[in-house]
């Protein structure tokens, strides 16, 4: 019981921290554009 003392607070700050990359990621432009290398490769721009 003694080990859920540890194992709460460190599976929090983990949960956090991928909190805090997912944000990061929106708001530096991470997924601006998710269809635009899918369609790139099917234009022909020769």
């Amino acid at each position: 019981m003694n080990v859920l003392l540890y194992l709460v607070p460190v599976a929090l700050l983990l949960g956090g921290l991928g909190l805090a990359a997912f944000v990061w990621a929106l708001r530096s432009g991470q997924f601006d554009d998710p269809d635009g290398a899918a369609e790139r490769i099917l234009l022909d721009d020769d």
